[in-house]
């Protein structure tokens, strides 16, 4: 058992010694893309609105422009985030790539300098389910890292209170062959503003194995394998997230992990909680959970609520539901209800 293993599992121990009503902890709550069920997700806005609502993270997924700066978009492709489509000065870089195996068609940030996405707006990702968000569209820009680590920083002052960075690594095996890699921009900005160490408000996390290995070697901010419901990690064919999330598997990933990010299915199935949390534990990893949202098509057959007008379920009992499974945190597109439910439903 490597050191660090070590260390987690002694802390995990010391929890379960410790009695229920105190080692029962709400879980951390995450802001999915920010309040990204209020806001156009990636955006300043999001961002502090799930500040000030309350939530313990942030969630920046980074992508890279053509000059190598770090942005905040769920997918380098920016067709369905951005009015890019509109501007017909760019119609020509529109193309075809192969993303993780896949062919992707649309317009990408690593074709752009930082410049030129200055000159586009942000747009809401899902209109048909959440109509309101569009009202804000074409109003706020894609946000650089740096413009977050700024916002959380005033934000701080501001609440009184510290605001954890969740950044995610998108496509990185990707982007490091095409000469972007986002480990020294990423590590070299956390490190600016303060950011250095496990007992730093920071989690780094990504579907890829390799540059969360990479990074082990590279600092000491705590790091999460997220683990999605199907296939394996891009970078690494000879793994699938089933047998990562076996025993032997969970082993495997706290040699290089502090936690695992599996999506709510894993922990939670129809017919009640799963062994993974405890498993997890054993094995001296977090378990933060992805992701939870109120909309009926995002939840669970039996916290649908087909007669509710705005297409909305039971979003307060899911959440109790997820927590109720010893989960370490959560995302969610919706923090300030995800909030009211824990509290409602703490003793």
């Amino acid at each position: 058992m490597t050191g660090r293993r070590l260390i987690r599992a002694c802390l995990t121990l010391l929890l379960l010694l410790l009695p229920v009503e105190m080692a029962m902890a709400e879980p951390l709550l995450i802001a999915h893309r920010g309040a990204s069920g209020e806001r156009p997700e990636h955006t300043l806005a999001a961002y502090e609105r799930a500040i000030d609502e309350g939530a313990d993270f942030i969630e920046p997924d980074l992508v890279l422009t053509k000059d190598g700066i770090l942005v905040a978009r769920h997918e380098n492709e920016i067709s369905g985030t951005t009015d890019i489509a509109d501007h017909p000065e760019f119609a020509d870089r529109k193309t075809t790539k192969t993303i993780d195996g896949a062919a992707v068609t649309g317009w990408f940030t690593e074709d752009f300098t930082l410049a030129e996405l200055r000159t586009l707006r942000a747009r809401e990702r899902l209109p048909m389910l959440r109509p309101a968000n569009t009202r804000f569209n074409d109003l706020y820009l894609i946000p650089t890292f740096e413009e977050i680590l700024k916002l959380v920083r005033a934000k701080e002052a501001e609440a009184g209170r510290r605001i954890g960075l969740y950044p995610e690594t998108k496509h990185p095996s990707y982007f490091a062959g095409i000469g972007l890699p986002h480990q020294a921009p990423m590590l070299a900005l956390l490190e600016q503003y303060g950011y250095l160490t496990e007992a730093d408000p920071v989690f780094i996390q990504s579907f890829e194995v390799g540059n969360l290995q990479a990074l082990r070697a590279a600092t000491r901010l705590r790091l999460i394998q997220l683990i999605d419901s199907t296939a394996g990690p891009a970078d690494r064919p000879d793994l699938s997230y089933d047998g990562m999330m076996s025993v032997e598997g969970l082993r495997a990933i706290a040699d290089y992990a502090d936690g695992i990010g599996p999506s709510t299915n894993r922990v939670l199935a129809d017919s009640g909680a799963t062994a993974l949390v405890g498993q997890a534990h054993d094995a001296g990893l977090q378990v933060h959970v992805w992701t939870l949202r109120m909309e009926n098509m995002f939840l669970p057959t039996q916290y649908q609520r087909t007669d509710d007008p705005e297409g909305r379920g039971d979003f307060a009992g899911y959440v109790r539901a997820v927590a109720a499974t010893g989960v370490d945190a959560v995302f969610t597109d919706f923090p300030a209800q995800a909030r009211a439910a824990l509290e409602k439903a703490a003793p």
